[in-house]
């Protein structure tokens, strides 16, 4: 199973290249991946160890627009379980810490991926910490939504506003150390379908997808307002061009695993097809 993932990622790695280099131009001296688990890409083969705690993949988004734009020099320093804090403070991982994701800026680095948020305040992890427990509860219901509901406040969607204060203020900083650097902002993809649930694989209540999905929209609203705030970077949509690959989505189709772990996908977290197609979005949007 580990050599076929392997022989696997590599012809994916060589499709993706020779399909998105064909009309190329070196552009980029030094790019900087900055972000969280949905830009490390853990149990995606093959995995670094630079430190080993981060899950860090050498089949993530990064390294693959990173082998389209052929680009002079490539850094990744995304870690898995990292918020905006651990840009600029180092993140206690396995084999770590992993040092301030910041700190891999130079005044020569000309392009920077962000992506981050999900984990600010623990929204992802309370999230699919917390609602696959309450499924049984009411199966058709929305038992999550309603637990996090007090007051007739949403606890997890109040956290937002924060959220984008937080990464704006990340791109100050990035603007700070890398004054040239052309800067995305990448949202997250969808996690569950528009309509109808599979709660073998994605076990939400059924009323709680569409809170979900509200959630995530809600998030990368915040992300895409953080860019607006800041006025010198991009945001780039991963939930609108994700439609049809949730977590619901046939195997070779999903971008994100569900609730069981693979050897070669984190539960609840992106597949390789998930980073080729994160990787396909954020390139078109440079090349536009």
């Amino acid at each position: 199973m580990r050599r076929s993932m392997f022989v696997l990622l590599v012809a994916a790695c060589t499709l993706l290249a020779s399909t998105l280099t064909a009309s190329a131009q070196p552009r980029y001296r030094h790019y900087v991946a900055l972000g969280d688990s949905y830009t490390a890409g853990p149990l995606i083969p093959l995995q670094r160890v630079d430190p080993v705690g981060c899950l860090r993949s050498t089949g993530n988004y990064p390294s693959l627009l990173a082998i389209a734009l052929r680009v002079g020099a490539f850094t990744d320093v995304s870690c898995s379980g990292a918020d905006t804090h651990d840009m600029v403070a180092p993140q206690d991982v396995v084999l770590g810490p992993n040092p301030p994701q910041l700190d891999a800026l130079r005044p020569d680095t000309d392009l920077v991926t962000l992506g981050i948020g999900g984990n600010d305040y623990g929204v992802f992890g309370t999230i699919i910490g917390t609602c696959p427990g309450l499924r049984a509860s009411d199966p058709t219901g929305n038992p999550c939504e309603r637990h996090f509901t007090v007051d007739g406040v949403d606890t997890i969607k109040a956290r937002l506003p924060q959220t984008q204060a937080n990464v704006t203020a990340v791109l100050g900083e990035i603007h700070d150390r890398a004054p040239e650097a052309e800067v995305l902002v990448i949202g997250y993809p969808r996690i569950a379908p528009p309509s109808g649930t599979c709660p073998d694989v994605l076990p939400f209540a059924d009323g709680d997808y569409p809170w979900l999905n509200s959630v995530e929209e809600e998030l990368n609203a915040a992300l895409e307002k953080a860019v607006a705030d800041d006025g010198d970077a991009s945001y780039v949509d991963t939930f609108g061009p994700s439609l049809g690959h949730d977590a619901c989505a046939p195997p070779g189709q999903a971008w994100i695993n569900g609730k069981d772990l693979k050897p070669w996908a984190a539960n609840y977290h992106p597949f390789f097809t998930g980073m080729q197609g994160v990787a396909a979005v954020t390139y078109a949007q440079l090349r536009d």
